[in-house]
């Protein structure tokens, strides 16, 4: 595969166009529904498509794919890939289709996030599927060229936070029988469908690994962002049977979540100031124990 240009949208709206074409579809009236690590349109066909941003990503998509047609042999509430042969890759970028579950993004309430998560979790993946060890730190590792966009104090912090961290989780002990996980469940990945029932999206991370990664983000966004209210996450907590927190090894996920949102997002403050700032902000935050609630999504 060829290397791929910078993904803006007009270049996002050129390989729309070619792999619409290639799978017989039409990409008039597409709708950009957002982009990012990816782009993501919907079709006037109920159908979504999304163009990864990242290079060399075909491997990616195809387990992807592979974990779709899974979970749908599972009868299992998650997106659907369409049936034909994908991933497809035009102008060095790589893109899967899927079906549209609805018009809108509707986020699920979090008792359906942690329905679905616990069923997820009661599932043993097939040998034939092949799912990657989960490998938190290999993600970190992988962006830490990110930190060139921050000041070298900064910098330098997050990088002596990232070995910090690296030394507390090799010594945690798991309780949860570990297996198949999505990697980033939270509730911005559960979305309702036209009839209002819940859906797993976004299947990138998929992974083999410690179950208590898929609980630690609605955790975290209770006890220190405030995204959910304490009756959200009693609700999770008793729908799910567990709750992270009162393990301890919750401390080190929470903390390597904090270091994940903020080292991903600082690959946009070179060029973007409001992401430099908000990651300033954030540094400050985790090395003086500040507040969290002001952490503004992005």
């Amino acid at each position: 595969m060829g290397k791929a240009s910078a993904l803006t949208e007009e270049m996002a709206h050129r390989v729309l166009v070619a792999i619409c074409e290639r799978a017989g579809l039409d990409p008039a009236a597409a709708e950009l529904v957002r982009i990012g690590s990816n782009a993501v349109y919907r079709l006037v066909k109920p159908v979504i498509v999304r163009i990864s941003s990242e290079r060399d990503a075909a491997g990616n998509a195809s387990e992807q794919v592979a974990v779709a047609r899974w979970l749908a042999g599972e009868n299992y509430p998650a997106t659907r890939a369409l049936d034909l042969e994908q991933p497809i890759v035009a102008e060095g970028y790589v893109a899967t289709l899927w079906e549209s579950a609805s018009e809108r993004e509707e986020y699920a309430p979090v008792a359906q996030v942690a329905e679905l998560i616990k069923r997820l979790h009661e599932l043993d993946a097939p040998a034939s599927l092949d799912l990657p060890e989960y490998d938190p730190f290999g993600k970190l590792d992988a962006q830490l060229g990110n930190l060139d966009n921050l000041d070298q104090a900064d910098a330098d912090f997050l990088r002596e936070r990232i070995d910090d961290l690296r030394a507390r989780y090799d010594t945690l002990e798991f309780v949860l029988k570990p297996g198949a996980i999505h990697g980033d469940a939270n509730v911005g990945n559960v979305i309702l469908d036209r009839d209002g029932n819940p859906l797993l999206i976004d299947l990138d991370s998929f992974a083999v690994g410690p179950r208590e990664w898929d609980l630690v983000q609605t955790a975290l966004f209770y006890e220190r962002f405030g995204w959910h209210t304490e009756d959200e996450y009693r609700d999770f907590v008793r729908v799910y049977g567990w709750d992270i927190m009162t393990w301890p090894g919750y401390k080190v996920l929470a903390d390597y979540r904090e270091i994940s949102m903020t080292l991903w997002l600082s690959r946009k403050a070179g060029t973007d100031e409001g992401a430099a700032a908000e990651v300033r902000k954030r540094v400050a935050a985790i090395k003086n124990g500040g507040d969290r609630r002001d952490w503004a999504p992005f």
